[in-house]
């Protein structure tokens, strides 16, 4: 069993910003995935390329997004976006590599 570790927001946000980043909201099993662009003192956030996830399936893209603070349940950064990234194979010139 993994022991919990209290985390201060500012700067868990703070590294957050240029990521991709998941936020669970209060209510309806709403998710927003999407790039952290900015938060502010009471830790509203700005997404961009953002994507709305109702009760684990995809609504489609909303594009830039502003999250009011009071909404928020979680936020952590998302790692499906990273794998993904990680598992598209490239050539020299950064163009997807096909398999025969």
């Amino acid at each position: 069993m993994s022991d919990f570790t209290p985390t201060n927001p500012k700067p868990f946000l703070g590294e957050l910003v240029n990521k991709p980043i998941v936020v669970t909201l209060k209510f309806n099993k709403t998710q927003y995935k999407g790039t952290l662009i900015s938060t502010d003192n009471y830790f509203n956030l700005q997404l961009s390329e953002a994507e709305e996830v109702v009760d684990g399936k995809n609504k489609g893209k909303v594009g830039d997004i502003f999250i009011r603070c009071n909404n928020v349940l979680w936020i952590g950064e998302d790692l499906s976006a990273k794998e993904q990234h990680q598992e598209k194979p490239t050539t020299s010139d950064d163009t997807p590599a096909t398999t025969d």
